[in-house]
């Protein structure tokens, strides 16, 4: 009743230079977007109109767009195709980074920046690489597009004061609009063309899916999570720069030289955190004792006298438990959506995390402006634990992954009774048949789960 789904050998070298290009293409506008954090609080003095609750504005609303488009757009792929989509965005991103380089008022930078979001490509790109690779190198390929993600941060907050040194705000909106053509470029001419295009329940949003994933406490209560931590690292980036510069003295151009180490040191030091919570059976303590961090080091940052000694040790704890939080959150959600879900609970976490950034960025730039620095410092820490409030009644999901188990020409009659008979394999958790697809998606227990023996 199956077709064999393949060996789990080596990515094939199309689907080795799809995963590495389309990395490539999401790290560049992810760069982009966020090189501007460390430094566009210093900069937006400059400009017409500013006020501390703009300058929060124009920081964090590329993600309002962003949160409201990128379903729509991964929908609009599966019509007209993923590389129409993928290039058209990037030329809005371009377009909304031209916008706010030439940009001489706070207002026109938030326009720009707001464009800069509508150019929503992260569904389409997930969508263009589950139809470039094989169901079973597929996470693969998505571990290595949210490793990019990672490392463009890193490389953001090192680059956005260096090149602001040199170029400035403005040059850098310019950059990043160099760095969307070549995006482009990459995507006519690197990137392979599909042969077909398939909806992937795994890795795309599924409207019809859309009720049961918003009725799933578990999820939302993982989508506000990642909605608070975006929200709290955008505020911080709101009042940082100018903490760095004004109150402890650091000259703009060697604020890089805080963010380097303390980023650093903080991966090295949550390794052994992931594997208390991964091979030890942890996630629970864990995850809460990261949030409960988390709130204390914004504490610390509104508690303690501002020096340089003082903000490197509490940005050190901060992204320890965040980079800790930022790697568990996703992993969650995969194991806690419904086997057919998968895409579609991502979607909506996706919303969230962005929706979380504009949130943070208006909202911090409102506090900031109402109440001064520090006091941005002490509202996040309210709002992390009440997180941690909401966190505390979580169910530790089973350590489970999924698989996608291909199958001949079924009769939709014929799905439920082969997935309760793959559900009797040993280590199959959850099975969903979905015969027009000709696919099984499956929740396996990779220590007793053996692919042979399914049906």
């Amino acid at each position: 009743m199956s077709q064999d789904s393949g060996s789990v050998t080596g990515m094939s070298r199309s689907e080795l230079r799809a995963a590495i290009s389309l990395s490539g293409v999401y790290a560049l506008r992810m760069l982009g977007l966020f090189m501007i954090l460390p430094v566009f609080a210093l900069y937006a003095g400059k400009l017409e109109g500013v006020t501390p609750a703009l300058t929060g504005l124009a920081i964090g609303a590329y993600g309002i767009t962003q949160a409201l488009l990128q379903i729509p757009a991964g929908l609009l792929s599966d019509r007209i195709g993923r590389k129409p989509v993928i290039i058209g965005g990037l030329l809005i991103f371009a377009f909304g980074s031209v916008v706010a380089a030439q940009a001489e008022s706070i207002q026109i930078v938030i326009l720009g920046r707001a464009l800069q979001g509508a150019g929503a490509i992260a569904a389409a790109v997930m969508a263009l690489t589950a139809d470039l690779t094989r169901e079973h190198h597929r996470i693969k390929a998505m571990a290595l597009i949210g490793m990019s993600i990672g490392l463009s941060f890193a490389a953001a907050l090192i680059l956005g004061p260096l090149l602001n040194d040199w170029v400035g705000v403005p040059g850098i909106f310019w950059i990043t609009a160099v760095l969307a053509i070549g995006g482009i470029g990459i995507v006519a001419f690197v990137v392979p063309r599909p042969a077909t295009l398939h909806v992937h329940r795994e890795a795309e949003a599924v409207p019809a899916q859309f009720g049961r994933v918003l009725r799933n406490a578990e999820l939302l209560r993982l989508d506000f999570g990642i909605l608070v931590l975006h929200a709290v690292l955008t505020a911080t980036f709101v009042v940082m720069p100018l903490v760095l510069r004004d109150t402890v003295g650091l000259e703009a151009g060697k604020h890089w030289g805080v963010y380097l180490p303390v980023l650093v040191c903080s991966v090295l030091v949550m390794v052994p955190f992931i594997i208390q919570a991964e091979r030890k059976g942890r996630v629970k303590p864990v995850f809460l004792g990261a949030i409960a961090v988390l709130a204390l080091a914004q504490a610390g940052l509104y508690l303690l006298p501002l020096t340089l000694g003082t903000v490197v040790a509490m940005m050190f704890v901060f992204f320890t438990a965040f980079n800790l939080l930022e790697a568990m959150l996703p992993s969650l959600i995969s194991r806690v959506a419904p086997v057919d879900c998968r895409g579609t609970a991502m979607g909506f976490y996706s919303s969230s995390q962005f929706f979380g950034a504009f949130l943070g960025g208006a909202l911090g730039g409102l506090v900031q402006g109402g109440f001064g620095l520090q006091a941005v410092f002490a509202a996040a820490a309210l709002v992390l634990l009440l997180w941690l409030v909401l966190a505390m009644p979580m169910h530790p999901p089973r350590k489970l992954v999924s698989y996608v188990h291909r199958i001949v020409a079924l009769d939709p009659a014929d799905a439920e009774a082969l997935a309760r008979e793959l559900t009797g394999v040993a280590g199959v958790a959850e099975a969903v048949v979905v015969p027009e697809e000709g696919v099984a998606y499956l929740k396996v227990d990779k220590r007793l789960f053996d692919a042979t023996a399914l049906p």
